[in-house]
């Protein structure tokens, strides 16, 4: 066993960088041949490099660190004085050694460049050291074609029974008053390098055990571990104790020995002035040993305290697709101001709040609501609620028992809907109108948004349905699958049966596709009690699709189905008949929203033909950018440099934001399967092996984090592999270059065949297919 990851280059650094600019090969021979760790002149990364320079620092600061020599970048060369400082160190050569690299260009506060460099283990006699000498100045040659200054550094070779990395902070979720320690049996060269997970301990700052995850194949190892002891038991935890002091079961530390950790980070942090990532080994007679000591690179966002719970929740029903500027003011505005409004008449929020925090707002294009104000989550501490006669829902549970809405409600929502329902059925052709008029038709459709989201919001929370009443959704299937039988063609069904669009979200793209009418939908019904909007709404699957449908809405389709509650007057088609059934008040609301959604759709496709464009680049546009254009004025000058926005996955179901960031609610990764996000981000691309040519947005999925695959992390859109540790070093580079990463899901590499589309998310810990991620979710298809 090994305890140091050698192979992989990891090291320490001391916040001082000093970088070289002379490459090795070509540089003076000059200074010591060879200097002791535990002198000065050890101290100095621009000739030792930052790896040798932190363990001198270390060691004078009394903390435990092996002994040994520098080799410096420059050194004289003297032959004389390098074999006898071998001689010295490997005892005439029976102790072996381990020949580290060591480089100013590594381990310091801008990047760890960990496993970038060689280091070599277990080397014995005078000739294989000569050769791992030159194995790491050898390593200083990089693929770019630069060459790094470099150090070696000598250390004795310990066999460790436990070793691991430490981090003073955890990385991860971005917590700086928690340490993460991850551990294996043997040294922390299987863990850094990936091919091990590691058993995780979680640590207050003080020692305190918060959380113990064993690594899954702790226990496969130890049953077939032919070392263990006679009894069959586990090897042991430490020399000082039995295996009843460890911190947990499948524990390989126990909490003495994790307390003497949490000092070791306490003094290292001292010594250097900040968190430090540390790799450890306890040997066999339980003593502790500094392997190294770096700076950590990469901290993930954390949330400010008293950040906003947001979430997809009941906004993801109307508005599921990531959206364009324009389309979130279009219609992401309208419905934060109705759902604001609904609060405000129920009591639910106080006022001053809805007045400064949005409601509903939009995360890399895709609608979020605050879920608190939804009343979508439980309040933080139960027991208020209990002291509160009148939390959220209640309110308005309260508001329906004396009568201030009950009586109001549904008449305000039929002359609403009337109201629209006269608009559209009078409304002109949109190339009828002049630019001013489109602009004026635009402002109403926002204003009548804002009154239908609204009225829709207290309907669902006040109204009770009849739980099997009929829903738009319901409806519409029934209206399409008549339409097929009649012959409409799929690409004609929206003027014919305008209550199709209930199966369809808005869009500027024709991305729409109509479901299989022989699947029939699930009964969908409301619930009643509940805040505004926190409802759900089902939509009918389906298993096939059918070509995508033309948006080509026509007021006199519309005016079939300009009707109030009590249905059409005089049904004759097959189509009017279908709706003789009324819909209850929320669901003909909603259905009004579509409509109106759909008509601003259309006047903005006129838009763009009479600018020239298609609709997707109209939408580059925000709402005053398209009026001011309506009004006369030219398009913003950097129109032409705009780009719609890249692919980007689902939001997590509850997150918060950190400078703009997406964290995701924490999430118990032995409860999610063992998925786990090392690297926080989150992206849409394409699934890659590693072999043959690179997509342009490659998602590599790999089985293990190789730290071999480093050269490929730049240009990579995100990082997928089946086992590995957070705090292995390919997980550090990964948090370097901001790449998203996931570990643990099961089975990727055969699941995610290169080519598929992935949506990653390294924060929340979750990779998906990406069908219905990146803008095409399909008509009909629930979520």
């Amino acid at each position: 066993m090994t305890t140091l990851d050698e192979r992989h280059g990891e090291g320490a650094r001391d916040g001082e960088e000093h970088r070289g600019d002379v490459a090795l090969g070509r540089a003076e021979k000059h200074g010591p041949a060879i200097v002791p760790l535990d002198q000065p002149g050890a101290a100095l990364p621009r000739l030792m490099g930052s790896k040798a320079a932190n363990l001198a620092r270390a060691a004078r600061a009394g903390l435990p660190v092996l002994p040994g020599f520098v080799i410096p970048h420059g050194g004289n060369g003297d032959t004389v004085a390098l074999r006898r400082a071998w001689d010295e160190l490997s005892d005439g050569g029976t102790r072996p050694l381990v020949v580290r690299s060591s480089s100013p260009q590594e381990d310091n506060e801008e990047s760890s460049l960990a496993g970038q460099f060689d280091s070599v283990l277990d080397v014995r006699g005078w000739r294989d050291f000569l050769t791992a000498v030159q194995t790491v100045l050898d390593s200083a040659h990089r693929s770019d074609g630069t060459t790094a200054p470099m150090a070696v550094l000598v250390q004795p070779m310990l066999v460790a029974r436990v070793g691991g990395v430490m981090f003073g902070a955890d990385p991860v979720a971005g917590r700086a008053d928690r340490l993460l320690v991850s551990a294996v049996r043997g040294g922390p060269d299987s863990l850094v390098g990936g091919a091990r997970t590691g058993t995780s301990y979680w640590l207050s700052g003080h020692g305190r055990l918060l959380r113990t995850e064993p690594a899954e194949d702790e226990w496969a190892e130890r049953a077939h571990d032919t070392r263990t002891e006679p009894s069959g038991d586990a090897w042991p935890e430490s020399s000082a104790g039995p295996r009843a002091e460890a911190a947990g079961p499948g524990s390989l530390l126990t909490r003495g020995e994790l307390f003497r950790l949490a000092r070791l980070a306490r003094r290292v942090r001292r010594v250097f002035g900040g968190p430090q990532d540390v790799e450890f080994g306890f040997d066999a007679d339980g003593r502790l040993w500094l392997f190294q000591s770096r700076p950590i690179t990469a901290m993930a966002a954390r949330p400010a305290r008293g950040a906003r719970l947001l979430g997809p929740g009941p906004v993801a029903e109307t508005l599921p697709e990531q959206l364009a500027p324009l389309e979130e003011d279009l219609w992401v505005a309208p419905m934060a101001r109705g759902l604001a409004a609904a609060l405000d008449i129920g009591g639910t929020a106080p006022r001053r709040l809805l007045r400064s925090v949005p409601v509903v707002t939009t995360v890399g294009g895709r609608a979020a609501a605050d879920l608190r104000l939804l009343g979508t989550v439980p309040p933080r501490h139960r027991w208020l609620a209990l002291l509160n006669p009148a939390p959220g829902a209640r309110r308005l549970g309260a508001a329906w028992r004396v009568g201030r809405l009950a009586a109001a409600l549904p008449g305000l929502a039929t002359d609403l809907v009337a109201d629209v329902d006269r608009r559209l059925a009078e409304f002109p052709s949109p190339a009828a109108l002049s630019g001013t008029a489109l602009a004026a038709e635009l402002r109403w459709t926002r204003r009548v948004l804002i009154s239908l989201h609204a009225q829709e919001a207290l309907a669902g929370a006040l109204l009770r349905e009849p739980a099997k009443s009929r829903t738009a959704a319901g409806t519409a299937l029934a209206a399409l699958a008549d339409a097929r039988a009649r012959g409409v063609p799929d690409d004609r069904v929206v003027a014919t049966d305008p209550v199709v669009l209930a199966l369809t979200a808005p869009s500027l793209h024709d991305r729409g596709r109509l479901p299989d009418t022989t699947v029939a939908p699930a009964p969908v019904t409301s619930g009643s009690g509940q805040a505004p909007g926190t409802e759900t709404h089902g939509r009918p699957r389906h298993t096939t699709s059918a070509p995508a449908i033309q948006h080509d809405l026509t007021s006199a389709a519309l005016a079939i189905y300009a009707t109030p509650f009590t249905g059409p007057a005089h049904a004759t088609t097959p189509t009017e008949r279908s709706l003789t059934t009324a819909l209850p008040p929320r669901e003909a609301l909603r259905l009004r929203v579509r409509w109106v959604q759909e008509l601003q759709v259309r006047m903005v496709r006129e838009v763009a033909r009479r600018l020239g464009l298609d609709a997707e680049r109209v939408g580059l546009l925000r709402w005053a950018e398209l009026a001011d254009v309506l009004s006369g004025a030219r398009l913003p000058d950097d129109f032409h440099e705009r780009v719609p926005r890249p692919a980007s996955p689902p939001l997590p179901d509850e997150f918060r934001l950190a400078g703009g960031q997406v964290v995701a609610a924490e999430r118990d990764a032995r409860r999610s399967g063992g998925v786990r996000g090392v690297s926080a981000g989150r992206a849409v691309g394409t699934a890659w092996d590693g072999t043959g040519p690179r997509p342009a947005d490659a998602v590599l999925v790999v089985r293990s984090l190789d730290p071999a695959l480093a050269p490929l992390l730049p240009g990579l859109t995100a990082l997928v592999a089946q086992t590995g540790s957070p705090l292995s070093h390919l997980a550090v580079l990964a948090r370097e270059f901001g790449l998203p990463a996931v570990i643990g899901a099961e089975d990727a590499v055969r699941r995610f065949r290169p080519g598929s589309r992935l949506a990653v998310d390294g924060t929340a810990g979750d990779v998906r297919p990406a069908e219905g991620a990146a803008g095409d979710i399909r008509l009909g298809d629930a979520s």
